[in-house]
């Protein structure tokens, strides 16, 4: 399925918002493979730029991969959250492994291209590995594991309340 969502499309199905927000475009969701591609411009306007570098450190790729599973399972839940009026889920990063890390920073001007495939589901957790491309090259890959949380524990937790 060859779906492509702008920015102001994903905002409503990722948690993500303000300068937390790093994703431009979705290029192509694949459901059947458990696939995704995403698009991220380098802008002085990103929460991680540092003006000493011009850039982003590339360490800050796994919170790119992390985010475009984000826009994976908002995707994937977007019909029924809709449907029921709630918000898209909030997931949280239990780990990041098999880290490799072709280049120091992403340039201001950069276009990252973000590939994810989701490798095992038990739900609520799913791992993942990712991929960046800058000019076709892979300069980072890795495996994340995820967590999905439940929107009414989150708001427990968000009131203190106790969660049994």
């Amino acid at each position: 399925m060859n779906l492509m969502l702008d920015r102001q499309e994903l905002l409503s199905i990722i948690p993500h918002k303000g300068k937390m927000f790093l994703l431009d475009r979705i290029n192509n969701y694949n459901p059947q493979e458990c696939t995704i591609e995403a698009e991220y411009k380098i802008t002085q306007d990103c929460i991680f730029y540092d003006s000493e570098i011009s850039g982003v450190p590339a360490w800050v790729g796994f919170e790119f991969i992390a985010q475009s599973i984000a826009a994976f399972a908002g995707i994937r839940d977007m019909q029924i959250l809709r449907e029921k009026g709630q918000p898209p889920k909030i997931g949280f990063i239990l780990s990041v492994s098999a880290l490799t890390i072709e280049i120091p920073f992403y340039k201001e001007g950069s276009i990252l291209t973000i590939k994810t495939k989701e490798i095992q589901n038990m739900a609520p957790v799913y791992n993942f590995y990712g991929e960046i491309l800058l000019d076709g090259k892979i300069v980072l890959c890795g495996k994340l594991t995820v967590m999905e949380a439940d929107n009414d524990q989150i708001n427990k937790i968000n009131n203190k309340e106790e969660i049994n």
